[in-house]
C-alpha cells in the first residue's frame, strides 16, 4: 500500500503542533512560569526547548521520514541487521495507548465544561464552593464522565478513519487556526480588565527575588522538565508524522516551527489566566483545579463570563481533542502497518480496545475512588506517572542513542536526513554534544522523575 502523504507543509505543521499543544500548555506552564521568576523561567525555558526538545524532535521525525513507517517497522527499516532497536517501538506504542486511557477522560472533562457553560449551570454571582461542587458532580458521576469520554474516543477515531488527508489533516487545520483565534481573542480580553497590569506583571516580568528564594537551580530544573515534557517526545508521536512528510524542507527548520507554536499557546494560555485570576482576586493554582474550579470561578463573576467560559473551553477542547487525533493516527498507523489491516477496521477494533481501556481512569474518581497504585497515587495520576516519567523520558532517550551512536542509525546518516530539504540545518559540530551530553540531560530528567 502507497504510503500517505500530507496534502500541504500546512497540514504537517498543525497537526504536528496539535499533538504538542494539549492540557499541559495551560494547566500547567503558566503556573510554573509565575512561581518561578517569570520572564527569567521563560527565558531558561526557551533555553533547554532549543538545547533539549528540539535535537530530539528532528530526531524522531528523522526516523519517520527516512523509514516511511510507523515506530516498530521504522526502526527496523533503518538498523543494522541482526539489532533489536526496534522492541523500543513497542514501549512506544504501550506508552500511546496508556495516554489516551487517561487523557480520552480529561478531554472528555473539556468537552463537558463546554456544554455546561453553554447551557448556562454556570451563572452569575455563584459562589467558588458551588463552582468547585460542579465539578465534584462530575467526577462522581460514572455514568456522566463514561458519556463524554466516549464521545470523544468514538469522533477521534471516526475522524482518522476518514484517512490523513481528508480526516485528521482537514479537522486538525481548522482546529488549530479556530484555537489560535480564540487564544488571541481571550487573551485580549482578558489583559484589557481591570487590575489585570499584575497579572501581566506577575506572569512575565522578571523577578530576581522570587529566583534567589527558591534558588537558581531549581528554577533551572523546572524550566528543563517543562520544555523536555512539552512536545511529548519518546512514545513516536511525532515520528509517525515524520512518515507522511515531504523532503523539501529540513527536519530542524520544521522543528522551530512546531516548537513556536507550542511555545506561542502556551505563553498565551498565561497571558490568559493571570490577568483575569489577578483582577478578580482569585488565588492561582496548579493543574485540573486551575482549568475546572478557579478558572469557572473567574467567569461566573465576569460580564459576559457564559460567553468567555464558553469560549476558554471550546479552546480547550480543541486543543486536548488535536492531542487525542494524532495519537489515535499512531496507533492506527502501527495497526495498518503491522497487521495489514484497513483504516476502517484499525479505527474499529482500536476504539472498542480504547474505550474499555479508559473505563478504569473513569471510575478511579468514583466507583474505584480508593484504588490508589502507584506511591498512593489513583488510577489517573499513575498511568500519568508510567508515561510521563518513564515512557517519554526513556523513549527520548533510545531515540537519541539510535540517531548518534554506530550500534544505531549512526550520526551521519541522522544528519543527512535531517538537513534535506530548505531551512535550518542541524551542524556536524553539535555530534559530541548530541552523543555526551545531550544523554546526561535527559538521565536528569528521568531519574529526578523517579526520585
Amino acid at each position: 500500500m502507497k504510503r500517505e502523504k500530507f496534502k500541504s507543509r500546512l497540514g504537517f505543521l498543525l497537526v504536528s503542533a496539535g499533538c504538542a499543544i494539549g492540557i499541559g500548555n495551560v494547566w500547567r506552564f503558566p503556573f510554573v512560569v509565575g512561581q518561578n521568576g517569570g520572564g527569567i523561567f521563560v527565558l531558561f525555558y526557551l533555553i533547554f526547548l532549543i538545547i533539549m526538545g528540539l535535537p530530539v524532535l528532528t530526531m524522531e521525525l528523522a526516523v519517520g521520514r527516512a523509514s516511511r513507517k510507523s515506530a516498530v517497522l521504522g526502526y527496523k527499516a533503518l538498523e543494522k541487521e541482526n539489532s533489536k532497536w526496534h522492541i523500543h517501538g513497542w514501549f512506544a506504542m504501550f506508552g500511546c495507548y496508556m495516554l489516551m486511557m487517561y487523557y480520552t477522560t480529561v478531554s472528555g472533562w473539556m468537552v463537558a465544561y463546554f456544554f455546561k457553560f453553554l447551557k448556562g449551570d454556570f451563572v452569575k454571582g455563584m459562589t467558588s464552593v458551588q463552582t468547585d461542587s460542579i465539578f465534584s458532580e462530575l467526577l462522581s458521576n460514572p455514568k456522566q464522565m463514561m458519556f463524554f469520554m466516549a464521545l470523544t474516543v468514538v469522533l477521534g477515531f471516526f475522524v482518522c478513519s476518514r484517512g490523513l488527508q481528508n480526516g485528521l489533516e482537514k479537522i486538525s487545520k481548522f482546529m488549530m487556526s479556530a484555537l489560535l483565534i480564540l487564544i488571541v481573542v481571550l487573551a485580549v480580553h482578558s489583559v484589557t480588565l481591570s487590575g489585570a497590569a499584575s497579572g501581566v506583571k506577575f506572569y512575565l516580568v522578571p523577578d530576581w527575588n522570587t529566583v534567589m528564594k527558591i534558588g537558581v537551580k531549581n528554577v533551572v530544573t523546572a524550566a528543563m522538565n517543562q520544555a523536555f515534557f512539552t512536545l511529548s517526545l519518546g512514545v513516536a508521536a511525532m515520528e509517525i508524522f515524520g512518515s507522511y512528510m515531504d523532503k523539501d524542507h529540513s527536519l530542524a527548520g520544521e522543528g522551530v516551527t512546531i516548537c513556536a507554536l507550542d511555545t506561542f499557546v502556551a505563553v498565551m494560555s498565561g497571558l490568559i489566566i493571570f490577568p483575569a485570576c489577578f483582577s478578580y482576586g482569585v488565588e492561582v493554582d496548579a493543574g485540573p483545579s486551575l482549568i475546572f474550579i478557579t478558572l469557572p470561578n473567574v467567569f461566573v463573576n465576569m460580564a459576559g463570563g457564559r460567553i468567555w467560559g464558553c469560549l476558554f473551553f471550546l479552546f480547550m477542547t480543541f486543543a486536548s481533542f488535536s492531542t487525542v487525533i494524532a495519537v489515535f493516527e499512531n496507533i492506527m498507523s502501527f495497526c495498518i502497518d503491522m497487521f495489514g489491516l484497513s483504516r476502517g477496521k484499525a479505527a474499529m477494533i482500536n476504539g472498542i480496545i480504547i474505550l474499555l481501556a479508559s473505563i478504569p481512569c473513569v471510575l478511579g474518581y468514583n466507583v474505584w475512588s480508593n484504588l490508589h497504585i502507584i506511591g498512593g497515587r489513583d488510577v489517573l495520576d499513575s498511568e500519568d506517572f508510567i508515561v510521563s516519567n518513564l515512557l517519554l523520558p526513556i523513549g527520548s532517550l533510545v531515540y537519541l542513542l539510535f540517531c548518534v551512536t554506530k550500534w544505531g542509525w549512526g550520526f551521519d546518516k541522522y544528519l543527512e536526513e535531517a538537513n534535506t530539504g530548505r531551512g535550518f540545518k542541524v551542524s556536524r559540530k553539535l555530534k559530541m554534544y548530541f552523543q555526551f551530553i545531550l544523554p546526561i540531560l535527559i538521565i536528569f530528567i528521568l531519574v529526578q522523575g523517579l526520585v
